[in-house]
Order: structure tokens, then C-alpha cells, then sequence
């Protein structure tokens, strides 16, 4: 079996992390963007924001990931505190994924889960109790990638004006805490 781990992003990795994104928007989101969104952000301007959400982050609290499948960077996670002015958890302290992609053509084979995993690993330990994610709402495999892992919609929804298109968003969410019926002896 290959060696397939999440570790710590290192700033080495930004330019990997950039070219992931952009691929990966451009393959699974050119239905639901405007193409003009989606050609603006270069690999060099994606690579020097990455290098900073890495070797800079806002907080302790923000953290980037990567998936690995032996020598290749094949996904990575970004999260972080909800950012103020968000709709507050009813559940306690959240923490938001910014972004969870795996490359497409890595797919299937577990990466986005171990990625979710670690998030939600972290997350706890630095004392969360909620974790969410604004998922496009035309996103189908993203959004049965987070059900799948137990995620609902929490009724929140956005609009965003994309060079003239209105792009929709729900926030999903999950506890951190696991089902405290399910400890019932």
C-alpha cells in the first residue's frame, strides 16, 4: 500500500498548495463560476497568499494541511476560527475549513477524508465544538463528500455578486464533540 499521510503545510509547499487550488477550481467549478473569476487568480499571486497563510498565519488557531500519497502533495485543508461577523455556532466555539480540496485525478482513495479527520483532530484540541464550511450549493460532490462524513446544512445561506453572476452558498456544519447520546451506557 502507498504511504499516504496529512502532515503540517511548510511554506515548500505553497506553490503545490496554489497549483492544487486553481487546477482543482477550474475542473470542478467551471459550471458554477463565472470563467473570469476563475482566470483571474495567477499561480504566482495563489503561491505568495499561500506562503503566507502558511509561514504567517492571522493566529495559532489557522492551519494549512496537506495530504501526501507517497512523494506527491495530492489535497490540503486550510482552517481557522470563524471569522468575526459570521453567524454565530449555537454549539460553541467554531472553527471554519476556508478550503478542503484534493486534485481530482487523486481522488477516491481517502485523502479528503484524512484531511477532514485531522481538521477535526486539531480543532478539538485546541478547544472547538463545531467545525463549518460554505460549500457552493451547485457543488454536488462536495456536498456529499461532508454528508457522507456526517455534515448537515445548519440553514445559513450566501449570495455573491461574481463579475454580474449571484453564486449561492449554505454553510454546513458538524459537532466536534461526537453524539453525546451515543455515550448513553
Amino acid at each position: 500500500m502507498a504511504d499516504v499521510h496529512v502532515r503540517p503545510a511548510r511554506p515548500e509547499d505553497a506553490a503545490e498548495i496554489a497549483r492544487i487550488q486553481l487546477s482543482t477550481w477550474r475542473t470542478a467549478y467551471q459550471r458554477l463560476v463565472p470563467e473570469s473569476v476563475l482566470s483571474r487568480v495567477g499561480e504566482e499571486l495563489a503561491t505568495a497568499q499561500w506562503e503566507t497563510a502558511i509561514a504567517s498565519p492571522p493566529s495559532r488557531d489557522h492551519r494549512v494541511l496537506v495530504a501526501q500519497e507517497a512523494q506527491w502533495r495530492v489535497g490540503f485543508a486550510a482552517f481557522g476560527p470563524v471569522e468575526a461577523g459570521e453567524p454565530p455556532s449555537e454549539t460553541g466555539p467554531a472553527v471554519e475549513i476556508t478550503t478542503l480540496l484534493v486534485e481530482p485525478r487523486w481522488g477516491r482513495r481517502g485523502h479528503g477524508s484524512r484531511l477532514l479527520a485531522a481538521v477535526a483532530e486539531l480543532a478539538t484540541a485546541a478547544g472547538y465544538a463545531t467545525a463549518v464550511a460554505w460549500v457552493l450549493a451547485g457543488d454536488s460532490a462536495s456536498l456529499a463528500f461532508y454528508r457522507s462524513a456526517g455534515w448537515e446544512p445548519d440553514g445559513t445561506g450566501r449570495a455573491m455578486d461574481m463579475d454580474g453572476t449571484t453564486v449561492h452558498e449554505i454553510r454546513l456544519h458538524a459537532s466536534l464533540l461526537g453524539d453525546p447520546e451515543e455515550e448513553l451506557p
